[in-house]
């Protein structure tokens, strides 16, 4: 399989900038921002001109940092999925069905949760009981959703 590195400019932005907010340095310079403007307060009367400033320029900057960190959660997301999808399926023994779930309506989801959360507790219940010393169900053997 060949495999390419994204060459569109929006995804290299969109990578990009969430690398670049997320730092120390992004978040002090909103900061200093904020100081600079709460310091020409004075300066401009605390007039309506003086706040709509900061409000139209935090609007501005909050409504184009959804979409791009939103296409940046979305792409994690996906290749996320792929790395498990080729886990569950590379690993033998792994219940194939299990592949592409985040494709299944909301109740199909619920009805396997449901399985796997029984499986869970079976699985503590062995715990506890090797704790005390009781016999321990074998949940290793349970057919899977």
């Amino acid at each position: 399989m060949t495999v390419t590195k994204s060459t569109s400019w929006f995804t290299r932005f969109a990578k990009w900038t969430a690398r670049a907010a997320g730092q120390p340095a992004a978040f002090m310079l909103a900061v200093s921002i904020i100081i600079v403007w709460a310091m020409t307060g004075p300066i401009f009367g605390f007039n309506d001109t003086w706040q709509l400033v900061i409000n139209t320029g935090t609007t501005i900057v909050t409504f184009l940092m959804v979409f791009l960190i939103q296409n940046t959660q979305n792409r994690d997301s996906e290749a996320i999925q792929v790395k498990l999808d080729e886990l569950i399926r590379a690993v033998e023994g792994a219940d194939n069905a299990l592949l592409d779930l985040e494709e299944l309506e909301e109740r199909e989801l619920d009805k396997i949760r449901n399985e796997y959360e029984k499986i869970a507790e079976q699985a503590r219940k062995g715990l506890d009981n090797r704790k005390t010393g009781a016999e321990a169900p074998d949940v290793s053997k349970k057919k899977k959703p």
